[in-house]
């Protein structure tokens, strides 16, 4: 917006809460007189078997990774429909759309976020307001310091494949703007994650076979390898 370029405000903001995340909106708009782009990227974690999950666990991540991205496209929407112009980008994950095993509540938490990203794209068609989901496989963030597993082989392997990854956080987020700039609605960085889901839509009923013995393999790996440590 005029008068915005080289400068960061820092508010803090619990995107869990509607009226933190209006208030954001409303300072927003105080500061810069509208908002270009809003990138909807908090995230939490939580695994396991799906009956050793508490109940507690999924209150916690629907509200950050599900109620937070619905909060923060509900706050700064109208904005942007006033101005006439913008850009939403929500971050969502590869597991949003493969759903692979012993991680329900984060498969649909960011699946929701995959459903509600292609909802607005829909409505958003005749406007100039942009729509991007981003669908990331792994890569080093700190989501794993605050996720909640029921077993520490998954909580290991987590941060394994975050270390193995050849994309850093600064080239994901470079990933998304391309995607963004290019009025694309689906943004899928890693290669392993469009590969997949490639596979998953050439052949949807053979896939949900594959995706638990592809995470067995990697659960055995991880082992091993602890095993030599």
């Amino acid at each position: 917006m005029p008068g915005a370029v080289g400068q960061a405000h820092a508010r803090q903001c619990d995107v869990a809460s509607a009226d933190a995340v209006q208030a954001l909106a409303q300072e927003a708009e105080r500061l810069w007189g509208g908002v270009d782009l809003v990138v909807n990227n908090a995230g939490v974690a939580v695994s396991g078997a799906f009956e050793d999950i508490p109940l507690a666990d999924w209150s916690w991540i629907v509200g950050i990774n599900l109620m937070g991205v619905v909060h923060g496209c509900r706050s700064f929407l109208p904005g942007m429909r006033a101005q006439g112009s913008g850009h939403l980008i929500n971050v969502a994950s590869a597991a949003g759309l493969l759903s692979p095993p012993r991680a329900g509540p984060y498969n649909a938490t960011k699946a929701a976020v995959v459903a509600i990203s292609e909802t607005l794209h829909a409505e958003l068609e005749r406007t100039a307001i942009g729509v991007t989901v981003l669908c990331p496989t792994f890569f080093p963030t700190h989501i794993g310091k605050s996720a909640r597993a029921t077993d520490d082989v998954d909580a290991a392997m987590i941060e394994k494949m975050m270390r193995r990854s050849r994309l850093s956080a600064e080239d994901v987020a470079r990933h998304a703007l391309a995607c963004a700039d290019n009025g694309e609605l689906y943004a899928l960085p890693h290669a392993d994650g469009r590969w997949l889901w490639r596979l998953k839509r050439a052949t949807p009923a053979a896939f949900p076979a594959l995706i638990p013995r592809l995470i067995a393999l990697q659960r055995r790996l991880l082992r091993r390898g602890a095993g030599r440590a």
